[in-house]
């Protein structure tokens, strides 16, 4: 059996954001590493390691082979935007008609019937709630699905795997 490819997107900057994509990466390799192989940038050091140097074209081209060979993006839409560089992977990756799952946990997504905080947004600058850029969320969706939770993730890459 041919093992499926993932592309895991996301922020890799931070020591958070670094820590948590290797989480969730070492989530779906202990779950499905039998039928799918993970491709999570920052591992790849050729491009991603950022105390060396590599241009743009590089960074480019290392990461658009990886895209093009991927059945699957996964994308970690967190943080105050959606980042830049994933935005563009998306992007690309949207071009490719191939399927996308996004995990989005932003824990200020609802409203919880408060209506304090529903009233809240006729006030300037006062709203409760996150924000996700909508035009990279059409593209996610028209593709695939967005989720709010890592084990809600996973089930969505069971399902993709069972199709």
């Amino acid at each position: 059996m041919n093992k499926k490819m993932i592309y895991f997107g996301g922020p890799l900057f931070s020591e958070s954001e670094l820590r948590y994509n290797a989480y969730l990466v070492d989530q779906i390799r202990s779950r499905f590493g039998e039928y799918v192989d993970v491709y999570l940038p920052q591992e790849n050091d050729a491009i991603n390691d950022k105390s060396q140097y590599a241009n743009s074209i590089d960074i480019f081209d290392g990461d658009n082979e990886y895209l093009k060979r991927a059945d699957l993006l996964v994308a970690i839409m967190d943080g105050a935007i959606v980042d830049p560089g994933l935005a563009a992977e998306i992007g690309y990756y949207y071009h490719l008609n191939r399927p996308m799952i996004g995990l989005y946990s932003d824990i200020r997504q609802g409203h919880f019937n408060n209506q304090q905080k529903i009233d809240a947004l006729q006030e300037v600058a006062e709203s409760q709630f996150s924000y996700i850029n909508l035009y990279v969320v059409g593209a996610v969706k028209k593709r695939g699905t967005i989720v709010a939770q890592s084990e809600q993730l996973l089930n969505e890459i069971e399902k993709w795997l069972e199709k």
